[in-house]
């Protein structure tokens, strides 16, 4: 809420108090700890890393660089750190640097204090407006940050061009008293950067070498990619020197922590009556971005963002939404067979070595999304390809998959397409037998929901074909299930999509 206070008097009367803006976060950063509030809000993952080394920086009233691999939270954690600033702070009403009427640095506000006095006007700034950010491309220049002569202001004043009042601030000036971040600061080009030393040492900026020296009160926050990685440029070692904190990001260490990043991104609620979505394509869909980060024929350097399983999941919905409208069907349940639909929210989303431009992208990510189905179903089924030790009884659960492949070494085959009612994929997916009695066993569905069940009979299905049990040839909008030695004598020549699992 606004304030009541319309004068510099009436503010020295309130006992108001100005901090500089680091000692301004740093007391509320401790009232929010002391409480234990949430400092940041939606940042999954980084609560024992990222964030203590983040709190620390802020306690010492540290200028902050986040450096850190593509999709890892790092300008969004910038953004909350306004959060940080009082939600209201004074400043002479007009003034476009924001001068606390206490100690005016631009020529205007202090001109203006100088004239007034106490009756100085005073304007409340809303935290939101004392937060600026830069996007660092090759173009920028010192006048864009910092600011430059404005000639045209000079003339139509009558003013000479070393006064200060023919000066157009730059946008780092322009959020005095509050945060400024520059994203991707290796862009930057050296001499811009060079630009930079005297506002994170001196806290002052200069204006084309004229007699004019500003001082600023700002918190600067850096977000930048590895060196290695970016090879446009690099940051400069005086201005690393400078930053009092280099804080490292990171992706999801734990698949938990990505399917918590990816409900929390993804927009999965369509509108219809239900979405219908099990846990275990959550975790396919996290496990894709893991095994992506460890993959050879991915470039590790430009790293696997977080955005890659968010995209990958709405394109999932997305094919299930668009089977729903064609049919008239009132619930979203995605299918195994919906995954080869969210190929392009991984495509665009992985840089590839020479050996994954050898496969091909497509290739990759159906590779990808295979090994994905393959971990996560060891997860919920016994293992179909465990053999068993002399001496000791049969496997536990391994028999119960012999109907099902005996099913299709009969010369039995089922396919299933993204574009079939629910009653036709639950009819087709029931003609093997044992196939719903397992699936409901070991995924422990609710048999009173038949999409759940259905859905769960496809993913054993699609399991025993990742483990090699039986083979399952893809087509444009759908897959044939069937036996894996017929399926070689019958089907055309072709690289063999197990085959290629095992590379990925």
């Amino acid at each position: 809420m606004k304030q009541p206070i319309q004068n510099f008097g009436q503010l020295k009367k309130s006992g108001y108090r100005l901090l500089p803006v680091k000692e301004e976060m740093r007391r509320n950063l401790i009232e929010k700890l002391r409480k234990r509030e949430t400092l940041f809000p939606g940042i999954i993952g980084f609560e024992d890393s990222v964030i203590p080394q983040l709190v620390n920086a802020l306690l010492a009233k540290h200028d902050i660089l986040l450096l850190g691999l593509r999709g890892q939270a790092k300008t969004r954690i910038a953004r909350l750190l306004v959060e940080l600033l009082d939600e209201f702070t004074p400043i002479v009403k007009g003034s476009e640097l924001h001068d606390s009427p206490f100690a005016p640095i631009s020529k205007f506000a202090t001109d203006v204090v100088a004239e007034y006095g106490d009756a100085t006007p005073i304007d409340w700034v809303h935290r939101s407006e004392r937060y600026g950010e830069k996007l660092a491309t090759p173009d920028v220049t010192i006048a864009d940050l910092i600011g430059d002569i404005d000639p045209i202001k000079a003339a139509t004043q009558r003013l000479h061009y070393s006064h200060e009042g023919a000066i157009h601030f730059g946008i780092i000036p322009r959020t005095n008293r509050g945060i400024f971040v520059v994203n991707e600061l290796p862009d930057l080009q050296p001499r811009i950067q060079v630009g930079l030393f005297n506002l994170l040492q001196e806290r002052d900026i200069q204006i084309r070498g004229f007699n004019v020296r500003i001082p600023l009160d700002i918190c600067l926050v850096f977000t930048a990619n590895p060196e290695d990685y970016t090879h446009r440029g690099s940051i400069i070692t005086p201005l690393k020197d400078r930053i009092g904190s280099q804080i490292l990001t990171h992706y999801p260490r734990t698949l938990d922590d990505g399917i918590h990043i990816t409900s929390q991104e993804a927009w999965t609620q369509r509108d219809v009556s239900s979405t219908f979505i099990p846990h275990y394509f959550r975790q396919i869909v996290e496990s894709i971005a893991f095994i992506a980060r460890t993959s050879e024929f991915i470039d590790q350097t430009s790293g696997v963002s977080a955005r890659l399983t968010i995209a990958v999941m709405e394109a999932l919905i997305s094919n299930a939404e668009r089977r729903a409208l064609l049919l008239g069907e009132q619930h979203i349940a995605p299918r195994m067979v919906d995954l080869a639909q969210s190929i392009p929210g991984i495509t665009g989303k992985v840089e590839l070595v020479f050996e994954g431009e050898q496969e091909g992208a497509f290739k990759v990510a159906r590779a990808l999304i295979g090994k994905a189905i393959r971990e996560v179903f060891a997860l919920y089924f016994p293992d179909p390809l465990a053999r068993q030790k002399r001496g000791e009884s049969k496997q536990k659960g391994v028999e119960e998959y012999n109907a099902i492949i005996r099913f299709f070494e009969q010369g039995n085959s089922i396919s299933l397409s993204d574009t079939m009612d629910f009653d036709s994929y639950f009819n087709e997916l029931n003609k093997v037998p044992e196939l719903r009695n397992i699936a409901v066993k070991y995924i422990q569905s609710d048999t009173n929901n038949e999409y759940e069940t259905a859905v769960a009979m496809e993913f054993l299905l699609d399991g025993l074909h990742q483990n090699s049990k039986i083979a399952k040839e893809e087509f444009a909008s759908g897959a044939t299930y069937r036996d894996m030695i017929g399926s070689i004598f019958t089907r055309p020549t072709r690289i063999s999509n197990d085959e290629d699992d095992d590379q990925y």
